[in-house]
Order: structure tokens, then sequence, then C-alpha cells
């Protein structure tokens, strides 16, 4: 999966497999998180958003199943 780099305080890079729908994001602090069964429009409002951050907060982290991968 290709990693795009973005502006945030917290989240370093995001990546998404459209074919599997997986989402993943990896943080400025360490750690790469799978989010599964995320709709191509949460990937690209995270990636549009002003705040990943904040957009990541109220759209993806609750909502979707999660794995820790790095």
């Amino acid at each position: 999966m290709e990693m795009i780099p973005v502006s945030s305080s917290n989240i370093k890079a995001i990546g998404y497999d459209e074919e599997n729908a997986v989402l993943r994001i990896e943080f400025n602090k360490g750690g790469i998180y799978e989010y599964y069964d995320v709709p191509q429009y949460e990937f690209d409002g995270l990636y549009a958003a002003d705040s990943k951050g904040s957009y990541a907060n109220q759209n993806i982290y609750k909502n979707y199943r999660q794995q820790k991968i790095g």
C-alpha cells in the first residue's frame, strides 16, 4: 500500500487499499494502524481535511475495526 505523507501534528502518513477497504494510518509518535471496512469517502475526507487528527477522531477511530500492525 502506498503511504502518502500528510501535514498533521498527529498523523505522519495515510494509505488506502480500495480493493479491500483498508485504511492505514502512521502516527508521528510511532505506531501504524489499519482500519477495516472503511469506505473510499472516509479516506477522501481524511485526506482533504484541514485537521487530519480531528477528522480521524470524529469519523475513523471509533467507527471502524482496527489493528496495530507496527
